[in-house]
């Protein structure tokens, strides 16, 4: 067992005693939308399932595993934040399991349109193979939360609206970063001749999960709110990942051009011949989503990385590397030191943020079969 697992172990076992100890994350709203679903799967005529990219089998909706695989397709969202290579795998196993799949990003208009596409393609098929299909088609979106189910639905909304050449108000689906906002199942529609309406769903997790792993990983991704675990231990666990990866070496030759970038404005501005094109430059030294402020956070850990010695098979060494990239990332943050013992929680906020909004590179959690991994390797060399 890797460090990073042992760590996320700890997370899972974390979520689960506050899980139970105040009901966690099925509450009434959950349990209530939980039976409306299970009322209304029967009646629709297709069912998409949203996963999260980087967690394309943890993200699983329990509620659909009995569901024909001829109604239902898996459509993995946030591929934008996902490792291309492990999302290939992921279309390839799904294949490999009759599984229909596909893969999108829900503020790419380009790409929601090929799968509402996808989705047309489908339902022509199911016509096909059903004569009494009605005129009327109903689509349901499912998943647990916080895998941009309701994202998705506004911009299939749109996009189907333009395509159709529809007039009138378009509806919007509340999205928030925070899991468990949409309390009620909510119509839109997003094509016509034959009309179709899509269903959006809240988010549904089974009232229990035993794999502690498997709850650090939804933890991490957001599906599980942060207030059970807390952001510094998930920090924790995606510093682990990060370490183990090779994802910080592939910042070397952007961080060195970058570097070579600022040292010439440094020199211009000295000088007195920089002049700023357009509009003024802006540096907000507290918004830690800028590019400068996001560049030196990926320099400090690099360089706390890459001058590490330790053994990162070692649980007392991973985490005193762990700490030590902590401390970098303060000045990388521009931590005020009066706010001392604030320090690691501020930090925790922020760098969570840069991982799930993908400003610190492309991760997926859930490993590929053995089997695959390795004929995927070999079609990549």
């Amino acid at each position: 067992m890797t460090t990073a697992s042992k760590i996320a172990k700890e997370i899972g076992n974390t979520v689960k005693k506050a899980a139970s100890r105040n009901r966690g994350w099925f509450d009434p709203h959950m349990a209530a939308a939980s039976r409306a679903i299970d009322e209304r799967i029967p009646l629709v005529d297709l069912v998409v399932e949203i996963r999260d990219a980087r967690v394309p089998l943890s993200s699983e909706y329990e509620l659909l595993r009995n569901f024909p695989l001829s109604k239902r397709i898996v459509v993995m969202n946030k591929m934008d934040l996902a490792n291309p290579f492990y999302i290939k795998g992921s279309m390839r196993y799904f294949q490999q399991q009759n599984c229909i799949s596909y893969g999108v990003y829900s503020h790419n208009k380009d790409n929601v349109k090929g799968l509402l596409n996808f989705i047309q393609a489908q339902l022509r098929e199911l016509k096909q193979a059903n004569r009494q299909f009605s005129e009327t088609v109903i689509v349901m979106l499912v998943g647990i939360p916080n895998v941009g189910k309701s994202a998705l639905a506004n911009s299939l909304h749109q996009i189907g609206r333009i395509s159709a050449a529809e007039k009138g108000k378009l509806k919007h689906a509340m999205v928030s970063p925070q899991p468990g906002e949409t309390k009620d199942i909510s119509s839109m529609k997003i094509g016509s001749h034959p009309n179709i309406y899509l269903l959006d769903t809240p988010g549904i997790l089974p009232p229990s999960i035993h794999d502690s792993e498997l709850c650090s990983k939804l933890a991490l991704t957001g599906a599980i709110r942060d207030s059970l675990v807390g952001q510094k231990e998930l920090v924790q666990y995606f510093l682990a990942i990060l370490n183990l990866s090779d994802q910080y070496k592939k910042w070397e030759k952007v961080l060195i051009n970058r570097g070579k970038l600022s040292s010439a404005e440094s020199k211009q501005e000295h000088s007195g011949c920089y002049k700023l094109k357009g509009r003024q430059r802006k540096q907000y030294l507290m918004d830690h989503t800028q590019d400068f402020i996001v560049h030196d956070v990926r320099q400090a850990l690099f360089d706390v990385i890459s001058c590490f010695d330790g053994n990162l098979e070692c649980e007392d060494d991973m985490l005193k590397l762990i700490d030590a990239e902590f401390v970098a990332l303060r000045e990388a943050f521009r931590i005020p030191e009066e706010r001392d013992g604030e320090h690691d929680h501020i930090v925790a906020v922020k760098l969570l943020n840069l991982y799930r909004t993908g400003r610190l590179g492309h991760y997926t959690l859930d490993p590929l079969p053995i089997n695959l991994c390795n004929h995927l390797w070999d079609l990549h060399e």
